[in-house]
Parts: C-alpha cells; structure tokens; sequence
C-alpha cells in the first residue's frame, strides 16, 4: 500500500490504464507537458508520448466531439474538461452523441469515454468553477455519473471507468485534491461503478452522501454521537447515476430515518432523486420525513461568502437533530 493524495491516485489509475491498454488516450487543454491545471497528469505525456496524452484547442466542443470520434474507431479517450462549469460548451456531445451512440445504432456502437472534471467548492475559484452540476448529468439517459470522496475510491472507480464500454463522467472535487492521503494498492485494481459504500455504522439515523460531503456529514455524525449519544449511518454514494437503492433501502430500513447532504443548490438534482425513491420504496420503513440538506437555489456565489452558502457539519447536525425529535 502507498499514502496517495487523491490527485496522485487519480494519476495512477491513468497511468495503470496507459500502460495496459494502448487503445486508451489522455487528452485535454494543458494536460501535456503542464500536466493538467492541477497537475492530474503530471509526467503522463513524458512516459507514454504525445501521440498517447496530448492537448486540444480551448474548445470543449472539439474536446467532446474528439472524444466521440475515437471511441467509434475503438479508442478508450479519457478526455479532460478544465472545470466542470464549462461543460455547457460540450454538452451537446456527452448528451446527444456519447449517451445515444448505443441506443441510437441498436447495440453496434458504444462510446467508452471518461470525461474527467474537476468541480466543488471551498477553494475560492472565479465563476463557473465550482458549479456542482452532476444532476444535469444523472438525469441524461445512457450515461454514468462517478464523484468520489478519497484516494482508494478515486483510483478503483476511474479504473472502472476507463474499462466501462459507456460515457462516464468522473467528477474530482477539487477541495479534495491535496486535502488528505489514504492508503492506496500499487498496480490495478477496481472499485465497482454503481455500489454505494457504508463509510460508518450507525442505528439512529442515516445520512446520504458523496463527494465531499462524506467528510462534512462525518464530522456532523460525530458532534451527534458527542452530543446526544446517537449513532449515525454515513453512505457514500461514490456514484450517483445509477442509484444503488439497495444499500440506501437496507440501511433505512435499520435506522428508519434520513437525511440527504449534497453541496449542489436544492432544486432537483441527486438529494431529491434519493428522496423520491425513498418515498417510493421505503416509506413504510420511515418514522419522520427524509430531511435535504444543499446549497441554496442560487447561482455559485463569489468566494468572498462561499462559506456561507456551501452545507457545513452545523447545517448537517441541525438535520440529523429534527430527524431524531420528530
């Protein structure tokens, strides 16, 4: 096992999929010899050449569209969009094209691209940098939608990804990067797409996660048991499209109440999918309503109040608390 931040397991996982499979290429804008504005792949281009990592035009359109172009000819691209608050310039091809090709060709066609992307808060970037937007994606038919929440799970699900015959956006919050290190296995492994993971036991509650959200609902689910006693279960979704029910299911079905934590505004999006399903398949296992707790319903505000406006572990055990007093 090594220490890796997430950033680094990031790297190694494209390093692990370069060397295994010459099908799979790494491009996107600096990601060359700069490495990637966060320096994701770093030394990439040095080992495996220019022909195998290199950089586009500042066009996330001819990024997308790239990308969709090579799959159909039996490439694995793993291309990189700067900031996720850019992905309207290439929706139409992650949307239209990557998600359809193989409805759209009755199962000849698949496009096995990962669109990575940093996105997240905390880190007092410049507009349309921080913009959780993966409930646009997890409502787009065809395509898969992973955010992990440490090194381990970083590695294993981009791997899974990069080996997944279907688009995957791989979104990489960016106050995650550098923030800790977690053992990570040397070589390949893989994590699976669409398993959500049990990061703590609990009895009394349950809180729904992911990205970086794990770490602030861990931190309420502390001040809970610090404070009343009380035992909460923290999930990881790691990925949010599709859905693992069955773990949410089986562990309200052992607490009987939750609360739902995104760092994305209120409206729609992956809370409100888990509370839907939940209403619809767990409600007779509920004693008190499933609580959200997001971001307002507002654009990304300037860094000088991000604080303010981002779910923090107050806002998460104030939830966690009318779940229990109900």
């Amino acid at each position: 096992m090594a220490q890796m931040t997430m950033i680094q397991a990031i790297t190694d996982a494209m390093r692990v999929e370069l060397q295994r499979d010459s099908n799979v290429l790494v491009f996107g804008e600096d990601v060359g010899k700069n490495g990637g504005v966060f320096r994701a792949t770093d030394g990439l281009q040095k080992e495996f050449g220019e022909d195998r990592v290199f950089d586009t035009p500042l066009a996330e359109s001819g990024i997308g569209g790239l990308a969709v172009g090579l799959a159909l000819q039996g490439f694995r691209p793993v291309a990189e969009i700067q900031f996720f608050g850019f992905v309207f310039e290439v929706f139409d091809e992650i949307a239209a094209q990557a998600a359809r090709m193989r409805f759209r060709s009755g199962g000849r066609y698949s496009s096995p691209i990962v669109f990575r992307s940093p996105f997240g808060g905390g880190v007092k970037t410049p507009e349309l940098h921080a913009d959780s937007l993966e409930g646009l994606m997890a409502q787009t038919p065809g395509v898969k939608v992973i955010i992990p929440s440490n090194p381990y799970d970083a590695k294993g699900l981009l791997i899974s990804a990069i080996r997944d015959n279907d688009p995957v956006i791989f979104l990489e919050h960016m106050k995650l990067y550098r923030s800790f290190r977690g053992e990570v296995p040397e070589g390949e492994y893989t994590v699976p797409i669409g398993k959500a993971n049990v990061v703590q036991e609990g009895t009394d509650a349950t809180i729904i996660t992911y990205g970086a959200m794990v770490h602030t609902s861990l931190k309420a689910a502390a001040e809970a048991e610090k404070a009343r006693g009380a035992k909460i279960e923290v999930i990881d979704l790691r990925t949010v499209a599709p859905l693992d029910i069955d773990t949410i299911l089986a562990s309200v079905q052992k607490t009987k109440r939750a609360v739902v934590v995104q760092e994305a505004p209120r409206n729609s999006g992956v809370a409100a999918e888990v509370v839907a399903q939940l209403m619809e398949k767990g409600v007779l296992h509920l004693e008190a309503p499933v609580l959200r707790v997001t971001s307002p319903e507002t654009p990304y505000p300037f860094a000088q109040i991000e604080d303010e406006w981002l779910p923090d572990p107050a806002r998460v055990l104030k939830a966690i608390n009318e779940v229990l007093d109900f």
